[in-house]
């Protein structure tokens, strides 16, 4: 039964989590009076290495529950692509970006990488894969749910 509403709570924090973090938090930092382009770099580098740590327990607990709740495959292969995904952010595309925020902090560079896009890229299909892995977690629930009701005759 846990593994089951886990199904539903881990993908639903995960996407709490990009949508308070890169969506609203980033953008707004860079807004704050006196933040410099290399201070916000150096906060977001703290805050984005905790995030992808979260991110890889809460893929893991999910891995987990979508197997032990036997979910339909559909889900089963979704909860694998978002974990993947999130793998190539944390594990390729931000040690990719290590270089130009440290060119940036250090006041070597200004900035502007387009590796930036690359992990913009990769939460917006989290983002894309978490809303469809919740849809499809939600209907084999409810289904399953309905089945489980005793008839009334």
């Amino acid at each position: 039964m846990l593994a089951r509403a886990a199904r539903l709570i881990l993908p639903a924090l995960w996407l709490g989590l990009i949508i308070g973090i890169s969506l609203i938090e980033t953008p707004l930092k860079f807004q704050a009076p006196g933040m410099t382009v290399p201070l916000g770099l150096g906060i977001g580098r703290l805050v984005f290495a905790a995030m992808n740590i979260v991110e890889g327990v809460v893929a893991l607990l999910l891995l987990l529950a979508v197997y032990r709740s036997r979910a339909p495959r559909p889900e089963r292969v979704l909860a694998i692509a978002v974990a993947a995904v999130l793998a190539l952010k944390a594990l390729v595309i931000r040690p990719m970006l290590h270089g130009t925020t440290d060119a940036v902090v250090a006041g070597a560079s200004e900035g502007g990488s387009g590796l930036h896009y690359l992990y913009i890229a990769a939460d917006g299909l989290l983002i894309v894969g978490l809303a469809v892995l919740l849809v499809l977690a939600a209907r084999s629930l409810l289904g399953a749910a309905r089945e489980e009701r005793p008839s009334r005759s």
